[in-house]
């Protein structure tokens, strides 16, 4: 038996045996010295099996090769604590665990070897993915106090037939709910027509919403149904509608009164049978103000209104939305990413979000690219990600505590420090934000 068994007291051997984390120390060689009841139950690697063994041989985990935590914890002589990675049992089975790694010394403090701690996240993993299916309506994820009382009134929505407008900034997800109302609203078996307004020129969009007859203009040869027809029995999201012009508007106008349009070159209306949904960037209500659009026409589209929150208002679901996206690469490109590390999230946490959810997809689309292993790191990361938070003096080097103090003081001088208002907007009860800010030594300047 190793002499860091040997010399290890049989009280101590008990106190590691009764706990429920995986415990194993190396000496300087790597090889295994103790392995505690709960090592031996994560990994199904009997005690007797393990010891004297290299360690890679018996923790096969995905950073074993490329990324020894042991190593770097016994070369930087630091602590690493909490990372996410996979390990692969002795039956074969793929599981998620959390690890801390530490340097051992002895009774001189010199060094002898290291630890690690670790713990089966597989209970929690499926809890976790529970929870987050309450937080998800169709592909739209969040926990946020506001985006969750949208969710609870859109099969409402849905089930009118009443003109729905949505506000919010760009990549908030405005089509995700448009798509949402059409698929739980009695026109879900017909189609759901998008189309960007403010992408199309006054020249084309009558003919592109209407359609037009043959021998309408000079290259009109034969007919073309526009987007109203496509759309017929179905939903039309009319994104970007404070974009149109004031003739296009003063047409849709006609359109919405009389449900029914004309295309061009025709002298019959076609009767309107599509629900229809405007979605818009702008504050319209200011453009209304601003003579920039009809005043009619926006109290007839703003029979329902939904104003989606941008991201930086709603940190609280950078985290959920963080590993939504990881599952959705991780099904769409047939990658395992296990996680994303504490710093890296730390640094999502810290950016502004200036393209909101859309740009957090594409920050952690260019992460998956980068990473080559099993857990995104903050160096996986845009470098403008990264850059904004180091010369922000935010630190992208942050730690997730430092962020999460950082996420709750933003949160309380949004909310003039009323604590109540403020957990509401974080989703935590208001006893739990108590104690994290007491936690944290939070005081009001």
């Amino acid at each position: 038996m190793h002499e860091q068994v040997k010399s290890l007291p049989r009280q101590y051997q008990v106190i590691l045996d009764s706990i429920a984390d995986g415990v194993y120390t190396v000496d300087l060689n790597w090889r295994v010295t103790f392995f505690n009841k709960a090592a031996e139950s994560i990994t199904g690697i009997p005690r007797q099996e393990a010891i004297g063994q290299p360690c890679f041989e018996v923790f096969r985990s995905n950073i074993c090769e490329n990324d020894c935590l042991l190593k770097r914890a016994i070369n930087a002589q630091k602590s690493i604590p909490n990372r996410p990675i996979y390990i692969i049992r002795a039956d074969k089975r793929r599981i998620p665990i959390n690890v801390t790694t530490a340097i051992l010394k002895n009774a001189d403090n010199k060094m002898m070897g290291g630890v690690m701690t670790f713990r089966d996240l597989t209970d929690i993993n499926k809890l976790q993915k529970e929870l987050r299916k309450q937080h998800t309506f169709e592909d739209i994820v969040s926990k946020n106090t506001a985006m969750l009382k949208i969710f609870s009134i859109l099969p409402q929505i849905a089930q009118s037939i009443s003109t729905v407008l949505i506000e919010g900034e760009s990549g908030t997800g405005k089509e995700l709910f448009a798509r949402a109302i059409h698929n739980h609203s009695q026109n879900a078996s017909g189609p759901f027509v998008a189309v960007n307004c403010g992408a199309l020129p006054d020249t084309l969009i009558e003919s592109e919403l209407f359609g037009y007859k043959a021998g309408a203009f000079t290259d009109a040869k034969k007919d073309k149904p526009g987007r109203f027809d496509q759309a017929q029995g179905g939903t039309i999201l009319l994104d970007e509608i404070g974009d149109i012009s004031a003739v296009v508007q003063t047409k849709l106008l006609r359109v919405l009164e009389r449900k029914e349009y004309e295309p061009l070159g025709s002298v019959k209306p076609v009767k309107l049978n599509t629900r229809i949904i405007a979605a818009t960037h702008w504050d319209l209500h200011q453009l209304v103000r601003d003579s920039k659009f009809r005043e009619d026409l926006y109290y007839r589209i703003n029979v329902i209104r939904l104003q989606l929150p941008p991201l930086r208002d709603r940190k609280e679901d950078i985290s959920l939305l963080t590993h939504h996206f990881i599952e959705r690469f991780n099904s769409l490109l047939g990658r395992s990413v296990a996680g994303i590390s504490q710093e890296a999230l730390a640094t999502l946490m810290l950016h502004d979000w200036a393209g909101n959810v859309r740009e957090l997809e594409n920050a952690l689309e260019h992460a998956f690219v980068m990473c080559q292993d099993e857990m995104i790191n903050a160096e996986h990361l845009p470098s403008r990600i990264r850059l904004e938070g180091k010369f922000s003096g935010k630190g992208a080097g942050l730690t997730l505590k430092a962020c999460e103090k950082q996420v709750i003081v933003e949160a309380l001088e949004r909310n003039q420090w009323k604590k109540v208002k403020t957990a509401t907007e974080l989703g935590i009860d208001k006893n739990t934000l108590r104690r994290k800010i007491i936690r944290h030594g939070i005081a009001k300047v």
